[in-house]
């Protein structure tokens, strides 16, 4: 009882300590991130040799091709939920039933409070966090401030976060120049960053850039 009891009063902490913080992120960038913590400890396991590259810019330095192309490919209603889409959730699962593959319906800000304070790993207990942590953070955060901390912490590939060393990191250019097809081409691997490269993402690519035409984009 008293393990259930201690439990229960670090669970309180943890959460109170990640809104305190995801406050502070209207004015401050994140140190780092749970998940760069995660990738930095799989390493010492790893005999591949990891070099972190990420360099945070504010939204006015990363191409809105990009800004436009990620909220079409992981979050079309970005702009409307209130951090979590259920109708997104929905959608995913009658998906799955049909397709018989996996696919998520979690929002960009799910994802942003994933990155910053939990891991990659999938569990109910993750999600069970994620969900209130997403509905706060569109709560104390504006919309545009959740989308440049995304931008600036989502992982690209082994190492890399943030869109500006993505951008170097895959087409040798800043963030703010990035065309229309280089954003989509960085949005096509993001379900799977560490496995998929942009060239090899034709497909997806052309549907990105057809969603973003659908928005007016």
């Amino acid at each position: 009882m008293r393990f259930l009891r201690f439990a229960a009063l670090a669970v309180a902490a943890w959460l109170v300590a990640c809104v305190a913080a995801l406050v502070a992120l209207n004015v401050v960038d994140p140190p780092t991130t749970a998940v760069q913590l995660e990738r930095r400890v799989e390493s010492w396991f790893d005999e591949r040799p990891y070099r972190k590259q990420w360099r945070p810019v504010p939204l006015g330095r990363i191409s809105d091709h990009l800004e436009h192309a990620v909220v079409a490919a992981e979050d079309g209603r970005f702009w409307q939920h209130p951090g979590v889409d259920w109708k997104a959730v929905g959608e995913a699962v009658d998906d799955n039933r049909r397709r018989r593959s996996w696919r998520g319906g979690s929002t960009l800000t799910q994802q942003l409070v994933k990155n910053l304070f939990l891991t990659t790993r999938g569990s109910f207990a993750r999600k069970a966090a994620e969900v209130p942590l997403a509905y706060t953070a569109d709560l104390v955060l504006p919309k545009r401030r959740i989308l440049e901390l995304y931008l600036n912490v989502v992982e690209w590939d082994r190492g890399v976060y943030g869109a500006e060393a993505a951008a170097r990191h895959h087409y040798g250019v800043s963030a703010a120049v990035l065309s229309r097809e280089q954003a989509a081409g960085l949005a096509s691997v993001l379900p799977d960053p560490r496995r998929r490269r942009p060239q090899r993402m034709e497909r997806y690519r052309g549907m990105i850039l057809r969603r973003m035409q659908q928005h007016g984009w």
